[in-house]
């Protein structure tokens, strides 16, 4: 009458079977046309699928768990390709880091514009060894003298003054072993050939910069005194020789009348500083004929004497001209 239930476990059988056999035809039609899926759980993992021998590869072709024709032939193309073989070579090759790939630079470019300005100390210690005094560690009048020498200069030439001016001597005839060393370093200089060719470099350089000029000039006032004494004030002959000598290459058309009239008045015993200072500015201010002065301003007074001095001089000549044209 109706279904017992032995009937219905018979026909789920059945149904079961032919499932199970509708499953295997497909699985038969899917392998036979694509690469099965190889677990990496079926293989060891030292032998990685792709190795850096081809080996690894070879036995992977072999392995008994590849056994359709079809996959095997895929597996194949796909191991012959440019992509494997790309793989491999790049694979050989360990990458390297980013600044080696970068150019290196020449070592004479490197070091373009240092080696010109490299000096050593030992040699310029070297050449305050051989002008140096034999009881004292400073170049003395001597030893500047000599220094002169082979710099083919005399002891009151203007390059001379230039040197101590480069060196910052504190007094007169007299390097001491720190002046020279740290003064030939900021010179660039370490022997008398480049100590030649500085000094006329810089000769150029005070021809085109008046504010090393005026350094160079107050420097002449400090390097004339005598400081062991703690000289303050520059004596008047002092003054007139050192005046002289500064402005070697550039001489003011009033010095000469200045110096005529210092040297004539043996009460002015000294110069001070701020005179010393102050007649760069006077000599730019009344040129070379004085009637630009104003005796009002704040000058010296030792200015004021001078072009008093100067106006009578004017005055009598003028006086003396037309004496001689009435006679």
């Amino acid at each position: 009458m109706g279904h017992c239930l032995s009937c219905f476990n018979n026909q789920a059988n059945a149904d079961v079977e032919t499932s199970q056999r509708q499953k295997d035809e497909m699985t038969e039609i899917v392998t036979s046309n694509q690469v099965p899926t190889v677990m990496i759980s079926d293989y060891p993992q030292e032998e990685p699928l792709l190795h850096n021998n081809d080996n690894s590869i070879n036995c992977y072709r072999n392995s008994s768990h590849i056994t359709n024709t079809n996959a095997l032939n895929s597996l194949n193309e796909y191991c012959s390709s440019d992509t494997v073989h790309k793989m491999h070579v790049n694979n050989d090759k360990t990458p390297k880091p980013f600044y080696q790939k970068l150019p290196s630079i020449p070592r004479s470019m490197s070091s373009i514009g240092s080696s010109e300005s490299r000096v050593s100390e030992s040699k310029i210690n070297q050449l305050f060894d051989q002008y140096k005094d034999s009881l004292e560690d400073a170049i003395l009048a001597e030893g500047i003298e000599n220094l002169c020498n082979d710099l083919q200069l005399n002891p009151d030439d203007f390059k001379v003054l230039i040197l101590a001016w480069k060196l910052n001597a504190s007094q007169m005839c007299r390097f001491t072993k720190t002046e020279f060393v740290q003064g030939l370093k900021s010179m660039k200089s370490d022997s008398i050939k480049s100590i030649q060719q500085k000094l006329n470099d810089i000769i150029n350089e005070l021809k085109r910069d008046s504010e090393q000029f005026k350094d160079l000039y107050r420097f002449t006032f400090k390097f004339g005194l005598d400081v062991t004494s703690g000289q303050r004030i520059l004596p008047a002959d002092i003054a007139v020789l050192l005046w002289r000598l500064v402005f070697t290459n550039d001489e003011p058309p009033i010095l000469d009348r200045w110096l005529s009239y210092l040297e004539k008045n043996p009460h002015i015993r000294g110069i001070p500083k701020d005179t010393w200072y102050m007649f760069l500015n006077f000599c730019e201010y009344v040129g070379d004929d004085l009637s630009s002065y104003d005796d009002t301003e704040a000058w010296p007074s030792l200015f004021d004497d001078f072009v008093e001095f100067e106006n009578d001089q004017m005055n009598q000549n003028v006086t003396k001209n037309n004496t001689k044209i009435q006679d």
